[in-house]
């Protein structure tokens, strides 16, 4: 609603603007705490599927407003645009889904969340190596799905959008349609292989795969590169749900809980903060990735440095994947994650 009221109005400060939006903050950490409350109710070898499906919900969210703002605020409108229905639109939703967990839900005694917990998450090192790589996997998804219209804009102005009656569409929604739908996929994948295995897989693919993109630029050929971004969004939503498939894993065997003889319930509360925490951590990704476009092409006049660095990122993070997590496996607790 207040986004609505924010856009209606034209003089409305950038202050306010910029309030109003971080509200949406607490959509996020409320999927956060889904993420956390959901690893009590599924045993290990089903975690990667679980939060694998849960977390397609809401990053289908990215899709669904790119691909359904442009036809709510031009059909809905009487062909003119009305920009406070973008906002407006979610009202019945957050209502149904605010009485569906009002009337369905109920609380876990053993996964209430706790300030000491989440003290306890953030002095594990394990919590901050696999924040890094979440971050590479989840923040590349939310960073390349806010400047994905942006790029095709920018390389192919021909098609930054298609015209459907008095709509204005761009195909930049599939690529979070198709991340989202590849989560759970990943996860699954990480029940059964590993979770380390496959977001090293994930990495590796990443990284050829922007690379190639780099490469074909110079082709000029729009459909090379949608799919191009198409297999980037698909690898790194796989990653995710491979990625945070391991967080139960290691804060179960290997954490300093987990080593002292703490309990399951404590050792489920302490992923259970982790989770949340690594969550909302990997977030920024939304952040660095247009802050990193946008510092490349001013300063060279092209995204494709930046590219290159998101290239070493990804190598960097496979090689941190690989040295803490696989290198060492049949050595230690943790050969399973």
């Amino acid at each position: 609603i207040g986004l609505g009221l924010c856009v209606a109005n034209p003089g409305t400060p950038f202050g306010v603007m910029l309030f109003v939006a971080a509200l949406a903050g607490f959509g996020g950490g409320n999927f956060a705490s889904s993420m956390a409350n959901i690893t009590f109710f599924y045993p290990a070898r089903e975690k990667g599927w679980a939060l694998g499906l849960n977390a397609a919900g809401g990053n289908m969210g990215a899709a669904v407003a790119q691909l359904a703002v442009p036809i709510v605020i031009t059909l809905l409108a009487a062909g003119t645009i009305n920009l406070p229905l973008a906002g407006w639109m979610w009202v019945p939703f957050i209502l149904i889904a605010a009485f569906g967990a009002w009337k369905y839900m109920d609380n876990l005694t053993s996964a209430k969340g706790d300030v000491a917990g989440s003290v306890a998450a953030l002095k594990e090192p394990h919590l901050w190596i696999m924040a890094l790589l979440y971050i590479g996997t989840f923040g590349s998804f939310i960073g390349f799905a806010g400047v994905f219209p942006k790029l095709i804009k920018d390389y192919f102005p021909a098609f930054s959008s298609i015209g459907v009656g008095t709509v204005a569409l761009s195909l930049a929604f599939l690529g979070p349609l198709v991340g989202s739908l590849a989560r759970p996929y990943g996860g699954r994948m990480a029940d059964r292989m590993g979770g380390a295995r496959m977001t090293v897989a994930a990495f590796a693919s990443m990284a050829v795969i922007t690379l190639t993109m780099i490469w074909t630029l110079p082709l000029k050929n729009f459909w090379l590169f949608l799919v191009l971004f198409l297999m980037l969004f698909t690898a790194s939503g796989f990653g995710n749900g491979a990625t945070y498939r391991m967080i139960p894993v290691i804060f179960a065997t290997s954490s300093r809980a987990a080593k002292s003889g703490a309990s399951t319930v404590a050792t489920q509360r302490l992923a259970s903060s982790a989770l949340g925490l690594i969550s909302a951590i990997g977030a920024y990704g939304g952040f660095v990735i247009p802050q990193v476009l946008n510092a490349s092409n001013t300063a060279s006049g092209s995204y494709v440095p930046a590219f290159y660095g998101f290239v070493g990122a990804y190598v960097v993070m496979l090689a941190v994947c690989w040295f803490c997590y696989i290198r060492n496996a049949n050595r230690n607790a943790m050969g399973h994650v």
